[in-house]
């Protein structure tokens, strides 16, 4: 048994707000004022400094702030036990223990770790299981393990190295960004979600993912709509499996539209849709800034209607 399950719901993967200035320097107002529609929109908790959170962009010290302000205004919002996760970045297997151990300083529950992929050629299966090993074990909060190929050079941690990976008592799940529906019905067939679980990366996927037991998601369209990302795990798990699956069928298609636009077009789209200051929606360079006026008259298209159903459920 893990030494810590996993709380089971809904997790927004958080974005980094910048200010328009030639430094980028974080916009801490507007992070807070996100941070809060995210906690409010009722999600179960947030990933700080994951992808869609520019983790790769960020300043250690960044990422610690980042951490003690959503716990700061977790507290404000009633929330001071939400659940924080923190991304992890490096190359190392040190420097990532080194981040998990000074996000456990600063207020992160669990950590959500990607497999170093710099040495990509050297990462098979017995050096991401050991590598995993002995960040769990250095660790003092419990993992999960962010199966993502597209952005390790294509590393697939596979249901093989998860059935034994699994077993540590402080790997307690994995986000399968991968979408592998087929990994997820292996790994859940191999463990119960207190032990390990298995959270779909995409919101496209939860009823998918919750049918052959898994936990939730943790996606990036929570934030621009966490309440219907909720409603559909809420109706689902309360057996409104058709009122779930009519949601879900709406969600799927306008969240596609913002993973088409990338970290920088779901920027775009948060901020225009959420009446955010647009000089602060862009990514940290070099990350090229979304400008492409057919692209974001295609993407409002598609997402204002589903704002819609967003807001509805606000009432």
């Amino acid at each position: 048994m893990a030494t810590k399950a996993f709380p089971a719901g809904v997790y927004a993967a958080s974005l980094t707000w910048f200010s328009d200035d030639p430094q980028q320097e974080i916009d801490y107002d507007l992070q807070s004022k996100h941070l809060s529609y995210l906690i409010k929109g009722g999600l179960t908790g947030v990933v700080i400094a994951g992808s869609n959170g520019e983790a790769v962009a960020l300043r250690a010290v960044e990422r610690m702030k980042l951490i003690s302000l959503t716990r700061e205004i977790a507290i404000q919002c009633g929330r001071k036990d939400l659940p924080i996760i923190i991304g992890t970045v490096g190359q190392t297997t040190r420097e990532i223990i080194e981040q998990l151990r000074a996000a456990k300083e600063v207020g992160a529950d669990y950590g959500l770790v990607l497999t170093p992929s710099y040495f990509h050629f050297a990462m098979d299966p017995a050096a991401i299981t050991k590598f995993f090993q002995e960040v769990a074990d250095a660790s003092p909060i419990p993992i999960l393990i962010y199966s993502w190929p597209l952005v390790t050079s294509g590393i697939e941690v596979s249901s093989d190295i998860m059935s034994v990976l699994g077993r540590h008592p402080n790997i307690v799940g994995t986000k399968l960004t991968c979408g592998g529906v087929g990994k997820a019905v292996r790994v859940t067939a191999d463990f119960d979600a207190k032990e390990f679980c298995v959270l779909s990366g995409f919101a496209d996927w939860m009823i998918p993912a919750l049918s052959v037991g898994g936990a939730g998601c943790i996606a990036g369209f929570a934030n621009l709509c966490p309440r219907a990302c909720v409603k559909v795990y809420q109706d689902y798990q309360a057996g409104k499996v058709k009122e779930a699956l009519a949601l879900q069928h709406k969600l799927a298609k306008a969240e596609w539209e913002l993973t088409k636009a990338g970290i920088n077009g779901t920027k775009w789209a948060v901020a225009k849709l959420l009446g955010y200051d647009m000089s602060k929606c862009y990514t940290r360079k070099p990350y090229p800034k979304y400008e492409d006026t057919a692209a974001q008259t295609a993407v409002l298209s598609i997402l204002e209607s589903f704002m819609e159903v967003e807001n509805g459920l606000g009432k």
